[in-house]
């Protein structure tokens, strides 16, 4: 296992408990061990593949994590608590596709990236957390029709940083199950995004949310589909 020097990793358990308490998140000591060795195996791996622009362990913990977590209650809130498969468009380094798996062992969660190494790295990821809940798949979204694979599709989509909101729901639509949701982090209220979006796509709420130690516009854009 990858693990961070120690002096470091006690900072940064300190910092991530005192996010966790401003977004009134409730986490066992298990959880915040498992995030921290995600941090780390983030840092590992951007040192060969380049997965993220933000190489501070500092910054990933604001940037990363807690902005990932800042998502988990609004998300519990929207499906009541419930198990549902929820997919990461996009994923990256798994962001917020491994946290949520990691604070919502409840979920399952699918991590899907075009580029090979990401959804690699999501396994190893699942493989060394031992997260039975999550899995990267190395795929467009747009194959992802659950007509095709005689599934019910995915009761949440979601996306961070991936683009337009109209290219996320397009490219994603046939895997969204009938009745799901899909949840868009964006940074500024992205009002022309908004206003672009096809007749049947309902925008039921822009969401605000606060990162813990993070001086940027945040929100989700909560969103149906009505087409057929």
């Amino acid at each position: 296992m990858t693990r961070l020097p120690q002096a470091l990793r006690d900072e940064l358990r300190q910092e991530l408990k005192l996010g966790l308490r401003a977004l009134d998140l409730e986490l066992d000591k298990a959880q915040v061990e498992l995030l921290l060795d995600y941090l780390a195996l983030i840092e590992k791996w951007t040192r060969v593949y380049n997965l993220t622009a933000v190489r501070d362990p500092g910054e990933m913990l604001t940037h990363h994590l807690l902005d990932s977590l800042a998502v988990v209650g609004p998300l519990l809130r929207e499906t009541d608590g419930r198990p549902v498969r929820l997919l990461d468009v996009g994923a990256g380094a798994g962001l917020p596709g491994v946290v949520i798996a990691i604070a919502c062992p409840h979920i399952e969660v699918t991590c899907v990236d075009t580029v090979a190494k990401k959804a690699a790295f999501i396994q190893q990821v699942a493989t060394e957390l031992a997260l039975v809940n999550l899995r990267g798949l190395h795929a467009r979204v747009e194959t992802l029709d659950r007509r095709n694979r005689g599934e019910e599709g995915f009761d949440v989509i979601t996306s961070r940083a991936f683009a337009s909101l109209v290219d996320f729901v397009d490219w994603s639509h046939r895997a969204l199950q009938i009745g799901g949701l899909w949840m868009a982090l964006k940074g500024k209220h992205p009002q022309a995004e908004l206003l672009a979006l096809p007749p049947g796509v309902e925008v039921f709420h822009v969401e605000p949310i606060a990162v813990p130690g993070l001086k940027a516009d945040r929100c989700i854009v909560w969103m149906r589909d009505h087409r057929s």
